[in-house]
Formats: C-alpha cells, structure tokens, sequence
C-alpha cells in the first residue's frame, strides 16, 4: 500500500518556461555582474546549491560561504518578478492525479522531494495554485546531494505519519534519471514522467517502475497494483 508520494517540482507538477533559470542568471548580474552562464549548465534534476556552485566555478570566481548565502534573497526576488510574467502551465494530469490520490479511502500523504529552495519552490507552486497540496517535503536548503534529500523528505514522512515507513510504500513521481536515482536511495518506487525534458527512452534506461508521458495515463490507484 502506497502511503506517500513524494513529487519533484520542474517538469513534473508544473513548466515555467525557463522563469527559474532566467532568475538565476539576472541575480547573478545583479550580484557579480557575471555574463548569462546559463546556457552552458543543465538544470534539470540539479538542486539549486549545486548550481550556485557550478555559476561561479564557470565564471572563474571562488565565493566564500556569504557571496552563497547573498545568492538566494536575490534570487528570490527575481523569481518573484519573473513568475507572475510567467507563461507556463501545470503539467497534464497534475491536478487529476492529485486529487483522486486525497479521494482514496486510505489517501498516502502527499509532499515534495526537490531540488529547488523551499522558498523558490513555494513561490513557483503558490503562482500555480498547487503550493497547498502539499503537506511535507525536503529541498535544496536542507542538503546540496539529492540522493540525501529524498533520505530527508523520507524521514519527515515517517515522522508525521508516526510509523516506521518502507521503501515500497514510498513512491517518488519525477521527470529526470536524478530523481530516478534518489528514489532508489531510499527504495522507494518511481513513477517517471516526460513531461520535462527526457524523453520515454532516455528514462526507460534507469528502469523507473512505471513510464507515463502524462499523468493523465496512471491512477493513484494503480501504484498498489
């Protein structure tokens, strides 16, 4: 019996065109007044310290634990300013998926397993309207390794559920090989998605237990098949 289910944010609950990365590279001007680096960088199952990283590493710059902490409030507000320009759109089946998983008689607890900031999450979901379906989750803030943030967001989890949870009835709902492997540390299930910018096959190699192109394609019912 599924008793959680855990959802990466980019490319699989919601597309934003581009917004976040955008974000980035106009805070790191604003900031450094570094070129626009981010075409050079693959975002995609990233978690937002890691790249921070990689953005000065390429812009030849070593950045004391301040210049990283400076980062983000920036960040922040341009992601603010840029959202609500946002021509993005909730991924097929989201609000589908989501909503019969809350009508099942023993409905799993729904949460969040990203690599985004907590805040950066919220603001992204909150534009959406999705922010508040979620009622557990771990994030960029609380590790730079996604493999310890789903180690993170599963021990949150079980604590809120106050039970002893097992890895098979965790199921992790992504769109990249990241969220893939980060699923397998914590032995959960994983329920991989095209809606991002993999396609069936390039998943289909790191043997997700179930492929969809769209959530419209899967049931919350049939993950305890």
């Amino acid at each position: 019996m599924v008793k959680v289910i855990l959802f990466d944010v980019d490319g699989t609950l919601i597309r934003t065109h581009g917004v976040g990365v955008e974000a980035f590279a106009r805070a790191f001007h604003s900031l450094f007044n570094f070129p626009d680096t981010t075409k050079k960088i693959s975002f995609a199952g990233r978690t937002d310290i890691s790249l921070v990283k990689e953005y000065f590493r390429l812009n030849h710059y070593t950045p004391s634990q301040k210049d990283i902490q400076d980062f983000f409030p920036c960040y922040i507000l341009w992601l603010e300013r840029l959202i609500r320009q946002s021509d993005g759109e909730i991924c097929p089946g989201v609000k589908e998926f989501i909503y019969a998983a809350y009508k099942l008689p023993s409905n799993p607890l729904i949460g969040l397993l990203t690599g985004n900031i907590r805040l950066g999450a919220e603001i992204k979901l909150k534009h959406f309207g999705l922010w508040d379906k979620f009622k557990v989750g771990a994030y960029a803030d609380d590790s730079e390794n996604r493999d310890q943030i789903a180690r993170i967001a599963f021990a949150r989890a079980s604590q809120m559920l106050n039970n002893e949870l097992q890895g098979n009835e965790v199921v992790v709902v992504g769109d990249t090989p990241y969220d893939i492997k980060c699923a397998r540390a914590i032995g959960a299930r994983m329920l991989a998605v095209t809606t991002g910018g993999y396609a069936r096959e390039e998943l289909a190699i790191h043997k997700p237990d179930w492929i969809v192109d769209t959530l419209l394609e899967i049931s919350p019912e049939q993950l305890n098949d």
